[in-house]
């Protein structure tokens, strides 16, 4: 990594040397031919509103070579490297000095996006991010199966857990037996916290950490959570799940061998790919939750974010403005497949005829709630590795749900120390 970022920051500074004056803003563009489209777009709106110019860098495309190039450009005070980009959900409260305070500039837009995405946006009071696109955990399941079974889909996580019980008793009796009721996402890694968060939080266990940053995980509620999924594993859930990500746990669902799988949005267009065994048959929902609890889905996605340290502050706020317009998130949704984040969209006749899935999603995103990043700062990256190992243990069985919430709730505490930062 140490040999890879020099050259990386050696590259963007190379593409916007000449473009130093202080009327050429530079954005980042996704490199695919629809993101070049989409960055075409905004460039002719942008010049056209403005009178500024617009440039576009390419960025890396694995995250943390992304962030690790932002930290550098930031902990430099570059100012011309880049003025607006797009900050993963959970960079938000890592990157908070570096990013321009948008609180006063947003506030004719902030209540058009979905709540929950915007509060993952605001530290300390203050908005430093704009939600550029939704994504969110969800149960997808398939409808043929249930209604063979004559079930409707699960509210709770009794009921998943009884209608994957008897559906996959009843398809191995009928000869598919390597059938499951469900799969996740169960590898030791950043998903695995994605899918502890919605288990302890819909069965009221608490968000590990709560937006005061206060630890709150060694309850009993997340202790009976932990347990739960843990008694999946082996019955309703294939022993290799604890090596799955998302591609795997697509991979069994998408090839017919499981009734139940929670993931995010991408895999319902995948599942409805012509070359799909299951096209046609999949339905999703939000997820199930306790019966005295509600539904919880971690949220995904990406944020607009500025730097602070450009050059042309006010004209980065008109390019924001722009992007993330009702008629860019239109633009970017049907060349790039990005869900709006305007809660509007969801119930805008042209977005639903030229993509009816959404409809489905909508209740989903409304339920979405941010990792505890944004309070964590800069120490998420531990906090999230402890959440997923202690989560992990549970799940292959070294420890159950009340010994690994004490341990955790020490851990986080270790952590923290004198406070995020």
């Amino acid at each position: 990594m140490r040999r890879v970022i020099p050259g990386l920051i050696a590259a963007v500074l190379a593409l916007t040397s000449g473009l130093a004056r202080a009327d050429t803003l530079r954005m980042e563009c996704p490199p695919s031919k629809e993101g070049r489209q989409f960055c075409s777009f905004i460039k002719q709106q942008f010049e056209a509103q403005t009178g500024h110019t617009l440039a576009f860098i390419s960025l890396p495309p694995a995250s943390n070579e992304k962030l690790s190039l932002f930290q550098q450009l930031f902990a430099a005070k570059d100012s011309g490297a880049i003025d607006l980009f797009q900050a993963d959900t959970v960079w938000i409260g890592v990157l908070d000095k570096h990013l321009l305070d948008l609180t006063d500039s947003v506030a004719d837009i902030r209540n058009d996006f979905f709540p929950t995405s915007l509060q993952n946006d605001i530290v300390n009071g203050r908005v430093k991010a704009i939600p550029a696109y939704m994504d969110a955990g969800a149960l997808f399941y398939r409808k043929d199966l249930l209604e063979k079974y004559g079930e409707k889909p699960p509210v709770t996580w009794t009921d998943l857990t009884r209608i994957a019980t008897r559906v996959q008793q009843g398809e191995r009796e009928a000869g598919h037996k390597n059938f499951w009721g469900l799969v996740f996402q169960g590898k030791a890694y950043e998903g695995l916290t994605c899918n502890a968060l919605e288990w302890v939080e819909s069965q009221k266990g608490g968000s590990f950490i709560d937006a005061q940053g206060n630890i709150t995980i060694n309850n009993s509620r997340a202790a009976q959570a932990l347990d739960m999924a843990a008694a999946w594993v082996g019955k309703i859930v294939p022993p290799g799940s604890l090596g799955y990500m998302e591609e795997e746990s697509r991979s069994v669902f998408q090839n017919g061998d499981a009734l139940f799988m929670r993931n995010w949005p991408y895999a319902y267009m995948l599942a409805e790919d012509r070359s799909s065994a299951i096209r046609g048959k999949v339905g999703v929902m939000p997820l199930p939750k306790s019966e005295d609890g509600t539904s919880v889905s971690t949220m995904g996605g990406w944020h607009w974010a500025i730097s602070a340290y450009t050059k042309n502050p006010k004209a980065a706020i008109a390019l924001l403005k722009i992007v993330s317009s009702a008629e860019s998130q239109k633009k970017a949704l049907a060349l790039t497949g990005w869900a709006p984040s305007r809660t509007a969209l969801y119930d805008d006749p042209e977005v639903l005829a030229q993509a009816p899935y959404l409809a489905d999603f909508k209740e989903v995103f409304i339920h979405a709630k941010p990792r505890p990043a944004t309070q964590t700062k800069r120490q998420y990256a531990q906090v999230s590795k402890a959440i997923y190992n202690a989560t992990y243990n549970v799940l292959r069985g070294d420890s159950d749900g009340a010994t690994a919430v004490a341990e955790l709730q020490q851990r986080l505490e270790r952590i923290k120390a004198r406070g995020w930062r």
